[in-house]
């Protein structure tokens, strides 16, 4: 598997750059304070928030290689479309085989924040239960799509764990959102279908990556604002009362 085949963005440029322009707007509403109280109740400063997202969105680019299935001959398009989102993939021929590959910023980064926010709130209860229900829902909805893999409708992960989040936790419900989102749509939609993948004409299959990657970074941008903000206007109406 060569390198350059490894490294590219999970997303055609438009719609990339619509979730940097969502990136963007994060920021605007971090400077007027909207999103502040949001990320408060996850323990983490809006600058490490920003930090974490920006380094997910660069990090779409980056598969690392875990295994690789038999060889197959494909033909590849640039573009798949999906609920109307051009995915880019890889333009390859007579690929020695489809790689298993860990996307850095839709798996890695995700999973390793999902764990911060596991253990410094005391969710494991909850969190495997709002994670397995996540999980099931992105399994349900998961679709294979030929060239490119596995697909899910881009905002249902973000408003399914919203609701879960809420019922399961309201005070933790911000960082619950975001575990149970991010974790369950890595084991929905990637995970539980690996086995279902050959023959689908991918010389990459990613987890974390094309296909899943947008759901997860926009569960990201907005679970958790979502169940903060219905946090919040409980708050208000406890303290109103």
């Amino acid at each position: 598997m060569h390198a350059s085949g490894l490294h590219y963005f999970p997303l055609a440029l438009p719609f990339f750059l619509i979730l940097a322009g969502l990136l963007v707007l994060l920021i605007v509403m971090l400077l007027l304070d909207l999103l502040r109280y949001a990320y408060a109740r996850m323990g983490l400063a809006p600058q490490a928030v920003f930090a974490v997202l920006l380094l997910s969105l660069l990090g779409s680019y980056v598969n690392v290689p875990v295994y690789q299935l038999p060889h197959e001959q494909i033909v590849m398009h640039e573009e798949v479309l999906f609920f109307g989102i051009p995915y880019a993939v890889p333009v390859v021929r007579d690929w020695p085989g489809t790689v298993v590959a860990v996307n850095l910023g839709g798996a890695v980064i995700p999973v390793l924040l999902s764990m911060f926010l596991l253990v410094k709130n005391n969710l494991y209860l909850r969190g495997i239960i709002g994670i397995a229900v996540v999980a099931a829902v992105c399994h349900r909805l998961a679709y294979l799509v030929p060239g490119l893999g596995i697909a899910i409708p881009t905002f249902i992960p973000p408003m399914t764990t919203a609701v879960v989040a809420l019922i399961l936790s309201r005070p933790k419900s911000a960082p619950l959102a975001y575990i149970s989102g991010s974790i369950g749509t890595l084991i929905g939609a990637d995970l539980l279908n690996l086995d279902r993948v050959r023959g689908l004409g991918a010389p990459i299959v990613s987890i974390g990556g094309a296909g899943t990657f947008d759901g997860i970074f926009v569960t990201g941008l907005m679970a958790v604002i979502f169940a903060s903000l219905a946090t919040r206007h409980g708050d208000g109406r406890a303290a109103g009362g």
